[in-house]
């Protein structure tokens, strides 16, 4: 009796660490989704602004809510350009953590997928080791948005974070002001099958991508296969 316990205890735990891997690799592939229609749409992030990005982080339906006070709470991945000086192509994705609230008087709540452009190795470093307000910690605008803008701008110049919304089929820059964003170190267990810190996936090479991030790293090794910032 007490092996078939422990043989179904253990039947248990396997189980439930396959699902949560699962459930981490289907959060991966969605990123992919939306970073594919994303750069697929007439006027989406502008060429000259993701060429500059060292990081992108891709939160997919993000849930906004309030009923007088408002948040949004969402889990997504981050995905840095390789090497010490973001120099090199797009690598294994970390897991990340959106957490935040404004004030004012908002109804009802919907799903929105959220794309943050992190445009300076100061706030990727500080993203990948702690968690970082948004327009606090790191400077951050909302994003211009159309093919022919360009990232020469006073606001995404002086900007660390640049933003962007889709909801109901529009994309568009969006400020994040006020919410918080840090590594999901659970998740980053639960994906991997071991505990691994946000820096050492980025910096360390500690793993390899996962199948589930194929598609959001050939999308961005496709559409910016170079740095071409200045730092």
């Amino acid at each position: 009796m007490k092996n078939a316990i422990a043989v179904l205890t253990l039947i248990v735990i396997v189980a439930s660490s396959a699902f949560a891997q699962s459930k981490e690799q289907n959060r991966v592939a969605n990123a992919g989704e939306v970073m594919k229609e994303i750069l697929n749409i007439p006027d989406d992030i502008p060429q000259s602004v993701i060429d500059k990005a060292d990081c992108v982080v891709v939160l997919p339906s993000v849930l906004k809510f309030a009923l007088g006070f408002g948040g949004s709470y969402g889990r997504g991945v981050m995905t840095c350009r390789g090497g010490e000086d973001f120099k090199g192509p797009w690598g294994p994705p970390t897991m990340m953590a959106l957490e935040g609230g404004s004030f004012g008087l908002q109804l009802g709540g919907q799903a929105t997928d959220f794309v943050l452009l992190l445009m300076s190795p100061r706030s990727a470093r500080s993203i990948l080791d702690s968690k970082v307000k948004i327009g606090g910690d790191a400077s951050a605008a909302a994003g211009p948005v159309g093919r022919n803008a360009s990232a020469e701008t006073d606001v995404t110049l002086r900007a660390e974070i640049l933003s962007y919304s889709r909801a109901r089929g529009l994309f568009a820059g969006i400020s994040l002001a006020g919410s918080t964003l840090r590594p999901d170190k659970t998740a980053n267990k639960k994906l991997y099958g071991k505990a691994v810190s946000a820096h050492d996936i980025v910096f360390n090479h500690a793993v390899p991508a996962p199948p589930s991030a194929k598609m959001l790293l050939e999308e961005l090794n496709k559409k910016s296969p170079t740095n071409k910032s200045n730092s």
